[in-house]
């Protein structure tokens, strides 16, 4: 076959018949599916956004708790129909956060210096030999406590016994030739007066004598150095105290002047304490002193919190260590108990005096930014952060040099929940307590005449049917009817909605000015006050005060831009 060849046959497939409608359905029957995915990525998209809503929705609702608007400074009374609840007693207290409480007084503090010190003992001694020999008897317990002369150890004493008997022999023998000196010596001198010698044998003989007498004498020092070494061969206590670990066992031998030695005893009762003393402290510890020459300290375990033994301070040191800028210290306990050992480490607390301050609590102490500071609690349950400065301190008072009065209250407990301003309530509060210190909170923030009439509410009050915000007239849904001269003014809410006033912010002019022996009627919610002053005053009922024709406005009153119809109630 010709692969070059363009008239090449290819064969022809002939379409059965009814397969171009079976295209047709098929293509039919991809636009419902096509349908269903852009329908099911729809649905995802909405419950996406609903989730992000919501998470929005929490977050607000957690910023702002109290459900009230941004800019609704007002109290409402009870909820309306359709509108939100209030800012009544019940939230304020929801609110509150329950706090512990003291009061600052006066109070005497010891005025004492605290620092880390160490157990030293009065006296501290190593069991060495004096003498060189085999270690034959160990005879103290590990641990045990020993008195000054008792008998600790043995060293073979048989060399040493020897020793002795040979310098007493020694001695005995030029004891003999002296005594015959002495003898010949008194010969001598008799047939000396005879005239029967020379002189020469006369001093001759009396020298002899004085020689042997010299060789008594070290013969003597020669016994007495055996016995002393014989002695040391047993090895006593030199002082009262605690042995510690042997470090030799019985058969090895000891070297006389060895440095690790047998053991090491130390002195516990009594027993010292050493510390430091800043040096800026060096003056007032000395005038402590020779005020009270006993001048009491506390040692302490690690925490600081249990108190070991009592004690008296014995002295400083006579001068500064320059590396650290301090001075040693020493003080002086019984520890007839034992409750304090050795190198042990504690901290100590010299008393100097005691002195009177103004003192709370120390879980009332906050550190920030600046400095340390309390939450002083108002009479009206808010707290204000103070900055104080602190002074003397024990375990559980503090003293406060500046920054408080004696008898205000501050925050001891549940400060981690508070912020400056925040609401209070004490742990011993009653809710008609409560409720009195957060109405008497907004009626001190409400309350008070203004002068030149009262200015329009800025809160919203939400309705059934819309929203009016702003200064609107009474029987609309708003803050609250703009009361003037402290007329009160009734907390706006539920109901239909109504007209915005375009003069807002301007004196009202289509409100009638209400007494405060006749508030004026609205439904309770989330509005906010009329602005001016006198407790807001709601009937709790959703229906709005009728619509006021522009002829019963007052002289002098501008008529408002539009007329206010009444509201249906809103549970119809």
């Amino acid at each position: 076959m010709d692969h070059n060849s363009n008239n090449s046959t290819r064969p022809t497939t002939t379409p059965a018949p009814g397969a171009a409608d079976a295209g047709l359905n098929t293509g039919a029957a991809a636009a419902p599916k096509r349908r269903s995915r852009w329908l099911g990525s729809t649905i995802a998209i909405v419950l996406v956004a609903g989730l992000a809503g919501g998470a929005w929705y929490l977050v607000q609702s957690k910023k702002n708790p109290s459900g009230m608007s941004a800019g609704a400074p007002g109290m409402g009374g009870p909820p309306g129909a359709g509108g939100p609840p209030g800012m009544g007693p019940g939230a304020m207290r929801a609110m509150a956060v329950t706090v512990g409480s003291a009061a600052a007084k006066r109070q005497t503090l010891p005025v004492t210096l605290t620092a880390m010190g160490t157990v030293v003992p009065t006296t501290t001694v190593t069991l060495t030999t004096q003498v060189s020999g085999i270690l034959r008897d160990v005879l103290f317990t590990e641990g045990q406590m020993v008195k000054k002369g008792q008998k600790l150890a043995q060293i073979d004493p048989r060399p040493f016994e020897q020793a002795l008997q040979q310098a007493k022999g020694q001695l005995a023998r030029d004891q003999a030739q002296l005594d015959a000196a002495r003898v010949t010596l008194k010969r001598y001198q008799t047939l000396w007066d005879q005239d029967s010698i020379a002189r020469q044998d006369l001093d001759t003989q009396a020298a002899l004598a004085k020689q042997l007498e010299g060789t008594v004498l070290t013969d003597q020092a020669q016994v007495q150095t055996a016995q002393l070494n014989l002695g040391y061969a047993t090895i006593t206590s030199p002082i009262d105290g605690r042995i510690g670990l042997r470090t030799m066992d019985p058969g090895n031998y000891i070297s006389a002047g060895g440095t690790t030695g047998i053991a090491v005893i130390t002195k516990i009762a009594p027993i010292d304490v050493s510390f430091t003393v800043p040096q800026d402290h060096i003056p007032s510890v000395l005038g402590a002193q020779k005020a009270d020459a006993r001048l009491p300290v506390a040692a302490l375990d690690r925490a600081g919190n249990k108190t070991l033994a009592q004690g008296v301070f014995l002295t400083l040191d006579n001068l500064v260590d320059t590396a650290t800028g301090t001075v040693k210290a020493k003080a002086r306990f019984d520890n007839s108990d034992g409750s304090l050992f050795p190198n042990q480490f504690v901290n100590t607390r010299l008393t100097l005096k005691d002195e009177s301050a103004l003192v709370i609590p120390v879980t009332a102490i906050r550190t920030g930014g600046n400095g340390d500071f309390v939450y002083v609690i108002n009479a009206d349950r808010t707290v204000t952060q103070r900055t104080v400065i602190r002074g003397m301190s024990t375990v559980e008072w503090v003293a406060i040099n500046s920054g408080l009065k004696e008898g205000e209250l501050v925050v001891t407990e549940g400060a981690d929940r508070l912020k400056d301003g925040a609401v209070v309530a004490l742990q011993g509060d009653t809710p008609t307590q409560a409720h009195g210190a957060s109405s008497g909170r907004r009626g001190a923030r409400e309350g008070g005449p203004r002068e030149g009439g009262g200015r329009r509410g800025n809160g919203e009050g939400r309705g059934a049917n819309g929203a009016a915000p702003g200064g609107a007239a009474p029987g609309a849904a708003a803050s609250g009817a703009a009361a003037g001269n402290g007329a009160p003014a009734g907390g706006g809410g539920g109901g239909g909605g109504a007209a915005v006033e375009p003069n807002a912010g301007q004196p009202s002019a289509a409100a009638p000015a209400v007494t405060p022996d006749q508030p004026a009627a609205g439904a309770g919610g989330s509005g906010g006050s009329g602005g001016s002053g006198g407790a807001t005053s709601a009937t709790g009922s959703s229906q709005t005060a009728p619509a006021i024709k522009p002829e019963e406005v007052p002289k002098g009153m501008a008529p408002a831009a539009s007329t206010v119809q009444p509201a249906q109630r809103a549970n119809q």
